[in-house]
């Protein structure tokens, strides 16, 4: 995807990111710069520690950076806000609701305001289909598998019709063959609601096959951009066929050299 007008639907400026600690101030990030353009899907990867999460919650306005600047559509990002969903590896579901009550909490929080209440159910059912979900809207989450709890999750994100949707390793506690399955059922999603999404990963295959870009984090303390690699790779994209492909390969090499290789040293590069 190649950035224009939109270039800077989130614009991140020398972003910096300390915390108190016992032994004094943690420098966690470090001049962090950064545009995503409207529809675009990034993700973040590096080692444990390089601030991918610390980064997410800056752009979340879960926590606020001691440097720089961060705005999301022209706006400064100076807290949480509905424009930005947020989905965690841990679903954070309320045990006591049903998956319908769920989602519809976060919908009522959003629009109660200004619509009825038969129209905050259909939005709620409307979000749990997108996810595939109707069928298990009046079960509670000890009901339902890790999998569909995090599709609730992100049915929840995506019930208040974020400009941005954040995802913070949100398959990372699943089993492989019911994260490739989800990850699959991200890509129909997005290309559907053309969502822009930045999203945590630690997995290399995960982030060729779901990213525009791949924004690689040094190590820290005192994290920053690596490198960014711009993927290449035709839409829809289809796993099996992926697997095959050559330009998929050199993607994946190309992030797992960085991750073995170059993680402590910043190039500043955007690879082709």
């Amino acid at each position: 995807m190649e950035q224009s007008l939109n270039s800077k639907f989130i614009d991140i400026e020398h972003a910096e990111m300390s915390f108190p600690t016992k032994k004094g101030m943690f420098q966690a990030l470090s001049d962090v710069n950064l545009s995503v353009a409207k529809g675009e899907f990034v993700t973040l990867i590096g080692h444990s520690g390089c601030g991918k999460s610390t980064l997410l919650n800056l752009i979340a306005g879960l926590t606020i950076a001691t440097g720089g600047m961060l705005l999301c559509a022209n706006r400064e990002i100076a807290g949480p806000s509905p424009e930005r969903g947020v989905v965690f590896q841990n679903h954070s579901l309320l045990p006591w609701l049903t998956c319908h009550e769920n989602v519809y909490l976060a919908v009522e929080r959003v629009f109660a305001a200004t619509e009825s209440k038969a129209t905050l159910k259909e939005r709620t059912s409307a979000a749990l289909a997108l996810v595939g979900l109707t069928h298990a809207e009046h079960k509670r989450p000890h009901e339902i598998s890790g999998g569909m709890k995090q599709r609730v999750g992100i049915a929840r994100a995506l019930s208040m019709e974020p400009k941005v949707l954040l995802l913070d390793e949100p398959f990372g506690a699943l089993d492989a063959l019911t994260r490739a399955h989800l990850q699959d059922e991200l890509l129909k999603i997005v290309a559907q609601t053309h969502s822009t999404v930045v999203m945590v990963t630690h997995d290399v295959d995960e982030a060729v096959l779901l990213s525009d870009r791949i924004v690689m984090m040094t190590n820290g303390p005192s994290a920053t951009i690596g490198e960014i690699l711009k993927v290449r790779l035709d839409r829809p994209r289809e796993r099996v066929a992926l697997a095959q492909d050559a330009l998929y390969t050199e993607y994946r090499t190309s992030v797992l050299e960085f991750l073995y290789h170059r993680q402590s040293h910043p190039a500043a590069t955007v690879a082709a």
